[in-house]
């Protein structure tokens, strides 16, 4: 069946609109409340307090198609299906139906809606731990459903079992969990590689089978003795990857030669003039397509090059590209780039300022250049040396070899291998773990400066008036960081005058409150909202000041999801102790 991906997502979204489905709009790339994570990397890291009981403006039954970007992956792209950008679709279900219908409507949608052949999918179930027992029931659904049975496969807790924290040892006390199921489309011109196993099946790693679905049923809450016990609320947590069911669709099994990546790749081959189908250039081809396309969409959501979180690693995925174009072709442009995000952008029916692109790509290819000709003065190479100019220059190792095989060299990899995986570990703390995938911290003090961050917002427009926009917030339980836009250059003197209103506020003890309510009706009433940020018809909105005032004269109103104190005095004393320009009309403000 030909579906091109704008089919695709709207297939998905009338399908669970037909099943009572609302949809929620998908967060930026870089989430705003959470500073656990450096990117969205799920569906789900904005619903975590609604799987927890917390209820949705929307109600029970929701849907939505949620960019991801996963920078821990950037080291595996370059084989057929690894990727640092996806677009997750997802479906939830909070405390209303579950495995039946979830099993069932999934399979209707695959089996009915795209059509995909029932022969080439095949499914996988929980089999049972010391702990916790298998997952019967969503066997015995797949076998009434017509699946046969050498179609369904039962495996453990690495595999079929989702929580936060991983398999049910890891968990902590309180943390819910559950069983998955997901569903696996066969390329069945892919032959087995027995390297993989003697036999194939669904988690195969050699490339015959393809995960294209997960359902996850969250039923189970480990209790302070280490047993499981029933969840109350039992929830459907659904993920599918646009860009797999793509593969699925086009009976692909290489994801950049689909509909999603074959352009981009068909303009690398011109610029290069090298072919996609030389397996020499194949690797290089799929990490330039991959990162600029990553690196399109993080330009797309506000993000620059720098040398902290997410700028850095928008300036590791250009780089890495740059210098596997260099191995493709030696005398390329920085406009070549612009070609390639302009298919970028036509696929995706999306503008981005490709200046940003253009400029650190020229940056980077002098940097390069100084690193060729440092190279050539090297008489010895190490392991370490290798690896000190892939940290300045972004050689790989690859280049260095080639660089040193024509001198009759070789490199120790081990000795390059044991430096890479020290600086590892540096990223690792510098970044305060934050590939963990949104465990959004609710804590006592961070909640204090949550509400604090909706007072700092208001007390910014008191001071500076209508033209403050805010750019993003960073809460951890230390302190809070507040990005905003301003055409009016804040001094020393206002920045003392919004940490004065801000206590002013606390000391008055004043009650903050929620409501959901229609976003066109709170829009009305003047609530502030994050303007990178989409939201449904029905939204949440906070409330701060005294319960007997009507909601227009509020002291702050705001649209947010986030945990909040139920009064001002809890937020103790705040102090703003540092603030700076961070580019053309943008400031942040730190406070603890």
């Amino acid at each position: 069946m030909n579906i091109n991906h704008i089919t695709l997502r709207k297939l998905f979204g009338d399908f669970w609109k037909i099943k009572d489905h609302k949809e929620i709009p998908p967060i930026p790339l870089v989430p705003k409340d959470d500073p656990t994570t450096l990117f969205t990397g799920s569906g789900m890291q904005q619903l975590v307090p609604y799987l927890l009981g917390e209820p949705h403006p929307l109600g029970k039954r929701l849907y939505n198609i949620q960019p991801c970007l996963r920078a821990q992956d950037i080291e595996e792209v370059g084989d057929n299906r690894h990727d640092t950008f996806f677009e997750m679709m997802g479906n939830w279900s909070l405390g209303d139906y579950f495995k039946r219908e979830q099993l069932t409507w999934f399979w209707e949608f695959l089996t009915k809606v795209l059509k995909l052949p029932k022969e080439k999918l095949y499914v996988t179930v929980f089999k049972e731990t010391k702990e916790i027992k298998a997952d019967q029931e969503s066997y015995k659904i797949w076998k009434s459903l017509g699946v046969p049975e050498n179609h369904i496969f039962k495996y453990g807790a690495d595999k079929n079992w989702w929580s936060r924290a991983g398999t049910p040892d890891k968990m902590p006390k309180g943390e819910p969990g559950g069983p998955d199921s997901e569903v696996f489309f066969e390329f069945t011109q892919v032959v087995h590689d027995k390297k993989y196993g003697e036999k194939c099946h669904p988690n195969c790693q050699c490339g015959r089978f393809l995960e294209i679905g997960n359902s996850v049923f969250m039923e189970y809450q480990k209790a302070p003795s280490g047993a499981f016990l029933e969840l109350p609320q039992k929830n459907v947590d659904f993920g599918g990857g646009i860009e797999r069911l793509i593969m699925a669709l086009e009976n692909q099994p290489d994801q950049f030669k689909t509909s999603l990546y074959y352009p981009i790749i068909q303009e690398i081959e011109k610029i290069t003039n090298k072919s996609y189908h030389d397996e020499k250039s194949k690797p290089a081809m799929r990490i330039i397509s991959d990162h600029i396309k990553a690196s399109t969409f993080l330009i797309n959501d506000g993000v620059l090059p720098s040398n902290k979180e997410q700028g850095y690693i928008l300036r590791r995925l250009l780089r890495r590209s740059v210098v596997k174009l260099h191995q493709l072709k030696e005398d390329f442009e920085s406009t070549d780039f612009e070609k390639i995000v302009k298919k970028i952008t036509n696929i995706y029916n999306i503008k981005i300022n490709t200046e940003v692109i253009t400029q650190e790509v020229g940056h980077f290819i002098k940097t390069l250049e100084r690193g060729i000709k440092e190279i050539k003065k090297i008489e010895n190479i190490t392991g370490k040396i290798a690896f000190d100019f892939y940290q300045s220059y972004g050689f790989p190792l690859e280049l260095t070899k080639e660089f040193f095989k024509e001198k009759g060299q070789k490199i120790n990899r081990q000795e390059f291998l044991a430096e890479f995986e020290k600086h590892k570990k540096l990223s690792r703390s510098a970044s305060g773990g934050k590939f963990k995938g949104g465990l959004a911290d609710h804590g006592k003090q961070v909640t204090r400066y949550h509400t604090a961050t909706h007072l700092l917002h208001q007390a910014l427009f008191d001071v500076l008036e209508n033209d403050v926009r805010q750019e993003g917030s960073n809460i951890t339980s230390e302190r809070l960081r507040f990005d905003f836009y301003s055409t009016k250059k804040p001094i020393k003197e206002d920045i003392k005058k919004v940490e004065i209103i801000i206590n002013e506020k606390i000391n008055k003890s004043l009650e903050v409150s929620f409501k959901i309510m229609p976003r066109s009706e709170a829009e009305k009433l003047g609530a502030k909202a994050f303007f990178r940020e989409k939201y449904p018809d029905i939204v949440k909105v906070y409330f701060i000041g005294s319960s007997t005032s009507p909601e227009q004269n509020f002291y702050s109103k705001e649209f947010c999801a986030g945990p909040h104190v139920k009064n001002t005095k809890e937020i103790g004393k705040i102090s703003v102790y540092k603030f700076e320009k961070i580019g053309s009309n943008l400031y942040r403000i730190y406070a603890k």
